[in-house]
């Protein structure tokens, strides 16, 4: 065998290195280097919930229930729309808690509150001051719900019943209920068209809670100015009249 001439094996060792150097650098380029994902940040239990609900009433009363969607809903609340479907299983779901459930958990209170006892000691301005107060109080917190009811934005499809609005109905008879009587118990008789009578304060209350300054002129009164206003001309105008 002839033997290689001296430092040609150690430049075909060389090459072979730097080859392989170029080799490894090529690869590098073609693969890009990792990207570290961002930390994710944690929310308080219960936040993402708290932020679908608030987005919900917003959208909703904004656009209406037909056109928004539940990923548009997810995107204004910063939070994916799985968790959307997680926390309230529809659509229909995330409307009935977040609009139609406020009105219909307040009067199941007041019944129970009233069917205790616990106001019957309370005199007829009294009596009638806590209700209005209450649904004053609820109106301006959920005026999503006040003015989509006007609008009469709602299906009235299948989707009635899971969006909420047999419940409300419910309540609404309820309260009818609770006002025929003890408008009796008070005034020792019914009131003609004592239905459309609840529906009709019920309305004049939702209307001063909705309405902003450009109705009330240069600045709004204050919640006891209005719930006094509310208190007596629901007293003098609907208990004590001759028809």
């Amino acid at each position: 065998m002839t033997p290689e001439p001296v430092g040609v094996g150690r430049r075909s060792a060389g090459r072979a290195r730097t080859s392989a150097v170029a080799e490894d650098e090529d690869a590098a380029v073609a693969r890009p280097a990792a990207v570290e994902s961002p930390k994710t940040t944690r929310r308080r239990r219960g936040e993402p919930r708290r932020l679908l609900l608030a987005a919900a009433r917003e959208l909703f009363s904004a656009q209406g229930y037909a056109v928004i969607s539940t990923r548009e809903i997810a995107e204004h609340a910063g939070v994916s729309e799985t968790l959307l479907f997680r926390h309230f299983g529809s659509k229909a779901g995330l409307f009935r808690e977040a609009l139609a459930l406020p009105f219909v958990e307040f009067i199941q209170d007041f019944s129970h509150r009233w069917r205790s006892g616990e106001m019957d000691a309370l005199d007829d301005e009294s009596f009638a001051r806590q209700l209005n107060g209450g649904l004053y109080d609820l109106f301006r917190q959920n005026r999503s719900l006040v003015l989509m009811l006007w609008a009469d934005n709602l299906p009235r499809d299948d989707e009635w019943a899971s969006i909420g609005m047999a419940e409300i109905d419910k309540a609404m008879r309820e309260l009818v209920k609770i006002g025929n009587e003890e408008t009796i118990r008070r005034q020792g008789k019914a009131m003609p068209r004592h239905d459309l009578a609840t529906r009709a304060t019920l309305a004049m209350v939702a209307g001063m809670a909705v309405f902003g300054e450009s109705f009330y002129g240069k600045r709004r009164p204050s919640r006891r100015a209005i719930v006094e206003e509310l208190t007596q001309t629901s007293m003098h105008g609907r208990l004590h009249r001759s028809v």
